[in-house]
């Protein structure tokens, strides 16, 4: 059965997370992306929070599954020559260098498009490639902070934080996706290929929408925490045994609340004044936590999770990552994936979380560093045996 993107054929020349998120997200779907790496050792995410001496890091390998690699000095004459035919050959270019590196290298998206016009040229940047800060550079963090994500995290009365969650830069990736594959269908209409850029700011403020009401309607002042109205009342509850992560996620708000009282066999306290309504539940926080914990405290969180989610209440338990990995849901859905690997050895690895029912994904393992060069070089290239090792004696190609 093809692929969904059978046909789409991708160089990815983004490194650490944003771009190289994007492109593992289409090469899963079934495009053919090649990873173009520098000489000098390629993607730093190989080497960096690696765990093993000489083998490739999972912060690597998380983010370039179901690619091919390849490398290439793009400041040779050499370099240049083999590009131009690896844009021909491509329908998209993917890069997130900082502003100004791929019209230094010769290959700006106006080159680009005289190679090829029906490229489509995908550029991530921090802050995009015009307005007061398009010259400055950003990573995950940076754009948390500016898309107005951390001011809106943390406790109402603590410092603005961050969020774990890759927002800035996989979020980003989540949004060129879309970009290219728009892009992709606009030009099956008029055969011509576009520019598409995402800055990192730009997508943290899409996801920030829900939080953005407050800003949008009303003049009250930032309150971290709060996203729709005010509670007092905390949003998880602790468990048995009362380890670390050891918490339910309850949401009490609206009709729930009777729910969850019945659930946990208190059917004395529906109709009770003192909690009749969310606005009466926030005058008396500590004692709503005691009647929601006397319950959850007995039990494990997935007991609760279970019992409550059954009843038809909005509930999770708190998974730690540990737990995601082995959690019996994700794996049925195979967003936790067992990956072969006969270098660095078999590995677990996170799926793709879209499914389509004509195009089931199959998680490859991620390329090693230059594995595919001389595939690459021969298949699309066209070059000769003796032409690419004299590439490599030249340093041309690893």
């Amino acid at each position: 059965m093809d692929k969904a993107l059978k046909g789409v054929k991708i160089i990815d020349m983004s490194r650490i997370q944003a771009g190289p998120s994007c492109a593992q997200l289409m090469g899963f779907l079934g495009a053919d992306v090649i990873k173009l790496e520098d000489i000098a050792g390629g993607d730093n995410t190989r080497v960096d929070m690696a765990h093993i001496k000489g083998v490739d890091s999972v912060y690597y390998t998380i983010f370039n599954g179901n690619k091919r690699a390849m490398t290439l000095n793009l400041k040779s004459p050499e370099g240049t020559e083999i590009m131009d035919k690896l844009v021909k050959w491509a329908d998209i270019i993917l890069e997130n260098f900082s502003s100004g590196v791929m019209d230094r290298l010769g290959f700006g998206y106006e080159r680009l498009r005289e190679i090829n016009p029906g490229i489509i040229y995908a550029s991530i940047k921090g802050y995009g490639d015009y307005g007061p800060y398009s010259s400055y550079k950003a990573f995950e963090y940076t754009a948390q902070a500016t898309g107005g994500l951390m001011a809106a995290n943390g406790l109402p009365d603590g410092p603005p934080m961050g969020t774990a969650a890759g927002i800035g830069d996989s979020g980003t990736g989540l949004h060129m996706a879309i970009g290219i594959l728009a892009a992709l269908r606009q030009r099956d209409k008029d055969g011509e290929g576009q520019r598409v850029e995402v800055a990192m700011q730009d997508g943290v403020v899409n996801l920030m929408r829900i939080r953005l009401i407050r800003s949008l309607s009303t003049s009250e002042p930032n309150v971290r925490g709060v996203v729709l109205g005010k509670t007092n009342i905390p949003h998880t509850f602790a468990c048995s045994p009362g380890g670390y992560d050891d918490y339910v996620m309850i949401h009490l708000r609206g009709y729930m609340w009777e729910t969850v009282l019945a659930v946990m066999g208190k059917e004395d306290l529906i109709g009770d004044e003192r909690y009749i309504d969310e606005q009466a539940r926030n005058k008396r926080p500590k004692e709503v936590v005691d009647i929601i914990t006397s319950w959850t405290s007995t039990k494990s969180k997935y007991e609760v999770f279970h019992e409550m989610a059954a009843a038809g209440v909005w509930c999770g338990a708190v998974i730690s990552p540990e737990e995601v990995i082995t959690n019996e849901h994700l794996i049925a859905r195979e967003m936790v994936v067992d990956v072969t690997d006969d270098v660095r050895g078999d590995y677990k690895m996170i799926g793709c979380p879209v499914k389509l029912s004509r195009s089931p994904v199959e998680v490859t393992r991620a390329p090693m560093y230059s594995e595919h060069t001389e595939e690459i070089l021969t298949n699309i290239v066209g070059m000769a045996r003796e032409d690419i090792s004299y590439l490599k004696e030249e340093g041309v190609i690893v």
